[in-house]
């Protein structure tokens, strides 16, 4: 097993002249392959740099670079314009679609004991290795999975083997993970490399995935102190290491501590990355920790215009809402749809306060009906973003008119926690 690049720290930033250098480094110590897959994220990442490097290894490759997979999971396809907004000049011709519920190929099951020792005995199910065939059908000599090292809900911290087994993973896989760690409990696991989600996929890696030639690339992205956006650190390697070392300065670029709780946050969502609360529900996960007891959260959602990526989800977030984990377990065990769908189940208990906070959506689309159906407050985004304007707004304490809100640009890029919560 092989490290073949490591740099960065908490001040670092790389330029793309850099990130390239230093990428073309990294092959050139792989050697020569004549068949290549790039696993990429999709434009919900846009901001890992992963489109840049893509394109620096279309470069490199050539003819040699025969597919790019963007790693869908459960989103929506990308557009033509998305990919060219992401990836630049790269020929459309090369990307493939993931099918989440029909390009899967199962390679091996993680034993249901293994699931309940990680559960605390609350799970019992085995859990399938699921990757999208052409992985394992297509012949390739070099799979390069590209992405970003950042605090994540679901798995604590994001990227290594999830790009490949939720990113290009199967519909009872990605159900059954995001189940785990919704009922393991999102604070337990959020910001953490090591946790019962990714001990799952350690297994999975370590079992049914050696024989497929994967390449890490991970990039931590961080702002400076200009607020611009930075790339502090480059990790190539194909195994566990390189994620360790990324997550390493991932929290030290990427975690807020916070030494008071927040009683007001306004979180924007930038409408070209997040287009459903299924997304935009970043601003809840990476703020819950530090929000108050009685605190407000306000999510300025202009793009925001469904609630599920999938019409399926979009129509099970509807139904059942998100009212906490009581309720949703409850329907989990007295509706089959749900029960059949435990990705979405896991998603609607992410994106509950437990009713410690309010959460107020301000949509692009949705309407205030809409809205209410599921569980949060509803407010007009014009007015709030008239009294809120996130063009003039910096990230962290702000004043406004008097009153003290905390300022958050994009969600996706941290994670924020009062220390006396994240301790306890």
């Amino acid at each position: 097993m092989s490290l073949y690049l490591s740099f960065g720290s908490s001040t670092t930033e790389l330029t793309p002249v850099q990130l390239r250098e230093m990428l073309f480094q990294a092959l050139d110590a792989l050697g020569a392959r004549k068949r290549v897959l790039i696993v990429p994220p999709d434009q919900t990442r846009a901001h890992s740099r992963a489109g840049d490097l893509t394109r620096y290894a279309y470069e490199y490759y050539g003819d040699n670079l025969q597919a790019i997979l963007p790693a869908l999971g459960t989103h929506s396809a990308m557009s033509p314009s998305s990919l060219t907004h992401m990836f630049g000049d790269v020929p459309h011709s090369l990307f493939r679609v993931h099918n989440w519920r029909t390009d899967v190929e199962t390679l091996g099951e993680v034993p249901a004991e293994f699931i309940r020792q990680q559960s605390e005995g609350k799970l019992s199910y085995a859990w399938p290795a699921q990757v999208n065939r052409l992985i394992v059908q297509g012949g390739f000599d070099l799979v390069l999975s590209i992405g970003q090292v950042v605090p994540h809900e679901v798995i604590g911290m994001a990227n290594y083997n999830k790009n490949i087994l939720i990113g290009t993973g199967g519909r009872e896989g990605i159900n059954r993970s995001h189940y785990l760690g919704a009922v393991y409990g999102m604070e337990r696991i959020m910001g953490r490399a090591s946790n019962p989600v990714r001990e799952v996929l350690n297994y999975a890696s370590d079992h049914f995935l050696t024989n497929i030639p994967i390449v890490y690339v991970h990039t931590v992205v961080g702002r400076n102190a200009q607020g611009r956006l930075a790339v502090r650190g480059l990790f190539i390697g194909d195994d566990v290491e390189c994620f360790h070392r990324a997550a390493d300065l991932s929290l030290e670029v990427n975690f807020e501590m916070l030494e008071r709780p927040i009683q007001k946050a306004v979180v924007y969502l930038e409408p070209e990355e997040f287009k459903s609360t299924w997304l935009g529900n970043k601003s809840i996960y990476r703020t819950r920790m530090a929000l108050a007891d009685g605190g407000e959260l306000i999510v300025l959602a202009p793009g925001v215009k469904e609630f599920g990526e999938d019409p399926a989800i979009d129509a099970l977030i509807r139904k059942y809402g998100y009212r906490g984990t009581q309720a949703t377990l409850a329907a989990v065990e007295q509706s089959p749809d749900l029960a059949a769908d435990l990705s979405a189940a896991a998603h609607l208990i992410h994106g509950s306060s437990e009713g410690r906070f309010t959460i107020t959506y301000c949509p692009g689309s949705l309407t205030q009906k809409e809205i209410e159906s599921v569980g949060f407050r509803y407010a007009d985004l014009a007015a709030m973003t008239a009294r809120y304007d996130p063009m003039k707004l910096t990230n962290g304490y702000n004043t406004v008119d008097g009153e003290e809100i905390f300022f958050i640009s994009n969600p996706g890029l941290g994670l924020w926690a009062y220390r006396g919560r994240f301790d306890s």
